[in-house]
């Protein structure tokens, strides 16, 4: 199999001669995200990542990691109260922040073009991006985004909508003009940020209305449950979001591949690795043991190595040729 028959038979559950991987790390430090615009070096560097990394190894999966624009700028200046969130300011589609996108992602597709394999770019949820723009007024004001929500459903909704309307349009420019073929996904409702009842009314609608868009353009899009930095999420918030396959932080959340594939339906499932430890200090052996363990208690059918979310920023790439090998050697047993 080449890589995208082998990515194809995992998202449909069929057999493969190797499981596939997929392992993404950042290109900037965490210092430098969302300065790629009045920083032209970090978005440099952002860029000049993904080719130094495409030398060194040949990805399963590819995906533009947009470090330097992430997550999204979002003008909160005018928002004082909860009624006032629906007059919040996202990038309009001629904006800096969406010409640089479109930039960053045709410039770093280039390294991968003779690659057959998959192409995706990074997406958040409406209410990921709010919630790093609420964390991030100039004035340094905090805003209660729980409180707000509890105060004034409706505005904070129509916020939500707001966004979702940004992030579709987004979404539908890389697709169509940028070469991507389908949105890495990325919700979290880290350590409960939100009570769940409020999230599942008044956020979860944001989230689908998103997935639903990014559904029209590709058939192929995968949901990230973000447990970065050790924060949990409680994955019944989203074993019924409709992506082609989903992962989750199996280390933080003590869910396994083999009980979150039963909990999400039987779909395809990847991750396995954490986010620290192993992959990126662990000996030879020791990384190739970590493999086989995962895949002796999942199996091959339906499942892609991964980790629970990015991995170290400096991680050196060839080590993600040692997962590639214990898979191959793996499916020779």
């Amino acid at each position: 199999m080449n890589k995208r028959e082998r990515f194809e038979s995992f998202l449909a559950n069929q057999p493969v001669d190797r499981v596939p991987i997929a392992f993404f790390h950042h290109f900037t430090e965490r210092s430098e995200w969302l300065k790629g615009i009045e920083r032209p070096d970090i978005f440099e560097k952002n860029i000049e990542g993904h080719r130094k990394s495409r030398e060194i190894f040949d990805p399963d999966v590819i995906k533009v990691m947009n470090d330097s624009l992430m997550l999204m700028p979002v003008d909160l200046s005018e928002v004082k109260c909860a009624a006032d969130l629906p007059k919040l300011k996202a990038p309009a589609p001629d904006s800096p922040f969406m010409q640089k996108t479109k930039e960053l992602t045709l410039r770093a597709l280039e390294f991968y073009k003779d690659s057959e394999a998959p192409k995706y770019v990074t997406g958040f949820s409406p209410a990921m991006v709010l919630k790093t723009a609420a964390s991030r007024i100039p004035d340094g004001r905090k805003l209660d985004l729980v409180g707000f929500l509890r105060e004034d459903p409706e505005s904070f909704v129509k916020a939500l909508d707001i966004l979702a309307e940004t992030i579709m349009h987004l979404n539908e420019m890389l697709i169509k003009e940028c070469g991507a073929e389908g949105i890495y996904f990325s919700v979290n409702n880290q350590n409960n940020f939100f009570p769940q009842d409020l999230y599942r009314q008044y956020i979860t609608p944001s989230d689908k209305k998103v997935i639903e868009h990014a559904n029209s353009l590709s058939k192929i899009n995968l949901l990230h449950i973000c447990g970065f930095a050790g924060l949990t999420n409680d994955l019944e918030l989203f074993k019924d979001y409709d992506c082609a396959a989903i992962n989750w932080a199996v280390t933080i959340e003590g869910v396994s591949l083999k009980e979150g594939k039963k909990l999400f339906g039987g779909k395809p499932v990847f991750g396995g690795f954490p986010q620290t430890g192993v992959l990126d200090s662990g000996t030879r052996e020791e990384v190739v043991a970590y493999t086989h363990k995962i895949l002796d208690e999942a199996g091959s059918v339906g499942i892609m190595i991964a980790a629970d979310c990015t991995v170290p920023t400096d991680l050196d790439d060839n080590r993600l040729e040692w997962v590639r090998q214990a898979c191959i050697d793996y499916a020779k047993k």
